[in-house]
C-alpha cells in the first residue's frame, strides 16, 4: 500500500468517525492550559486533571504563581511525575510570562518555547488547542502510533515525525489530527495489547497487514 493511500484511508475514517477530538486536559484559559501541559509530561491526563483544581485555586493567574517559589507550588503537584523539576520550571515559566510577555500567554510556538519547561511539543499543544494554530504537536502516543501504523518511516526522533506527518496531512487537519492519533493511541492502539480486532482504521495499517498476514499462517498451518 503507497502512503499516499494509507494517508487518505485513514483521515477519511478519523474525519467521518471522530469529526470532534480535543484535549482530556482540563483548562479554563491559555495559562491553565500552559500549566496542564507541563504537568502532563510523562503523566497521564488523569492524574493532571485530578490535581490542577487545588493549583489553580492557590495560584489562579499567572502573576499569582511569579510570586511563589518552586518550595511553595510543589506540595500542589507532589502527585505528579518528577514535581521538583516541574515545581522549579513552573515557578520560572510564571516570572518569565509576567516579566516579558506581561502576563499573556504568547500564541507563536517560537515564543513559547523560550518559557522555562517549554519544549517544541508542549508549545504546539498550546499554540493549536488554545490559538487553532495549524501545527502538529508530537507527543509518545503521536510518536509511537504514527510509526505503527504507517504514517510515518524511519523517524527516529519528534522532530522528524512532526515533519512527515505535516507533509501528508493536510494544514487544516493539523489540530484536530493530533488528538485523532492521542486518543487512538489511548484507547485503542495501546501499546502493549492494541486491540487491532476492534480498530476502524485497521485495512490502512502497516501494523493490521502483519496481524492479518501472521493470523492467515497460523490458519493455514493448522488447515483452517
Amino acid at each position: 500500500m503507497k502512503i499516499k493511500e494509507r494517508y487518505r484511508g485513514i483521515i477519511e475514517w478519523f474525519s467521518q468517525h471522530m469529526p470532534v477530538a480535543e484535549t482530556e486536559l482540563h483548562y479554563q484559559d491559555p495559562y491553565q492550559l500552559l500549566v496542564a501541559v507541563i504537568l502532563s509530561a510523562q503523566c497521564t491526563d488523569k492524574r493532571v486533571n485530578m490535581t490542577t483544581p487545588a493549583l489553580f485555586e492557590r495560584f489562579p493567574t499567572a502573576g499569582a504563581m511569579a510570586e511563589a517559589t518552586a518550595e511553595e507550588i510543589y506540595p500542589y503537584i507532589k502527585s505528579i511525575s518528577y514535581p521538583n523539576n516541574k515545581a522549579r520550571n513552573l515557578a520560572a515559566m510564571a516570572r518569565m510570562l509576567m516579566a516579558e510577555f506581561n502576563g499573556v500567554v504568547p500564541d507563536e510556538v517560537e515564543q513559547l518555547q523560550r518559557l522555562p519547561g517549554v519544549g517544541r511539543k508542549t508549545a504546539n499543544v498550546v499554540a493549536s488547542v488554545f490559538y487553532h494554530k495549524c501545527v502538529m504537536a508530537v507527543d509518545t502516543h503521536v510518536f509511537r502510533v504514527a510509526a505503527r501504523i504507517g504514517l510515518t518511516v524511519g523517524a527516529k526522533t519528534p522532530l522528524q515525525t512532526e515533519q512527515q506527518l505535516t507533509r501528508h496531512i493536510p494544514e487544516k487537519l493539523l489540530p484536530i489530527a493530533h488528538h485523532w492519533l492521542i486518543l487512538h493511541g489511548r484507547y485503542v492502539c495501546m501499546a502493549r495489547a492494541p486491540k487491532c480486532a476492534e480498530c476502524g482504521i485497521a485495512p490502512w495499517c502497516k501494523y493490521g497487514e502483519k496481524v492479518r498476514k501472521t493470523q492467515a499462517s497460523d490458519s493455514s498451518e493448522r488447515g483452517d
